[in-house]
């Protein structure tokens, strides 16, 4: 599943104690929370799925409508993948890269964002489309808002994997400012109702080794784009 095959570095400013933390719920806003830990008794049987969803779907780095090279590896599974080029941001599918159907979102996917969101105050949560992104030391996501999906009235669901990442969780305006919120192997981050037009994005990630996954951090976004 690795995005890149370089070898171990310096975990920069965070250390080994820092890899994961305690299960405990932190509030962002009115309606996001960042569930610390919540997900690590789910790894071992989620990433043997990812593996495969990314053998059938590789990652690839995408190009935006302005014709920039996002400095993300990208890849989808579900009924619906996202997808953006030249001609703009769209979900689609069909994985443009294999003209195929995207990969099937693994149940442990859904059974992990359905809990997740349950415990964020959405309970019924119905994923269809799981974005998976793969950070390399020094990619980056730059502040955004998630209104792709032809609804909003379900949540977004954020896991993180691997090296530790610094989360940019905005306002309603871009110009807003931002939370810098720490987020660590196993984390996951739920916003949806009133926080769920909110700006966010990803700072540059920094080197570092992880045991599991090396020098990479992975993040899982489940929405219902349907």
């Amino acid at each position: 599943m690795h995005c890149n095959d370089d070898g171990p570095a310096t975990l920069g400013l965070f250390s080994d104690s820092d890899l994961q933390q305690p299960a405990r719920v932190e509030v962002l806003g009115p309606q996001s929370r960042v569930l610390r830990g919540f997900a690590l008794p789910w790894v071992e049987a989620l990433l043997p799925q990812l593996d495969a969803v990314l053998a059938a779907a590789p990652f690839r780095q995408m190009q935006t409508p302005g014709g920039f090279t996002m400095s993300v590896g990208l890849s989808s599974c579900g009924q619906l993948g996202w997808t953006t080029d030249r001609s703009g941001y769209r979900y689609s599918p069909i994985d443009p890269q294999s003209q195929r159907p995207w990969p099937a979102l693994p149940k442990v996917f859904q059974e992990l964002a359905e809990a997740a969101a349950e415990a964020a105050g959405f309970p019924g949560f119905a994923p269809d489309s799981c974005l998976i992104n793969c950070y390399r030391p020094g990619a980056k996501m730059s502040l955004h808002q998630d209104k792709n999906e032809r609804d909003y009235s379900a949540p977004i669901v954020s896991l993180s994997l691997g090296l530790p990442a610094i989360f940019l969780f905005g306002g309603r305006q871009r110009s807003d400012k931002s939370q810098r919120v720490a987020l660590l192997h196993g984390d996951v981050v739920v916003w949806g109702g009133v926080d769920r037009l909110r700006y966010h994005g990803v700072l540059a990630l920094k080197d570092g080794h992880h045991p599991l996954l090396g020098q990479q951090r992975i993040n899982l976004t489940l929405r219902r784009a349907g």
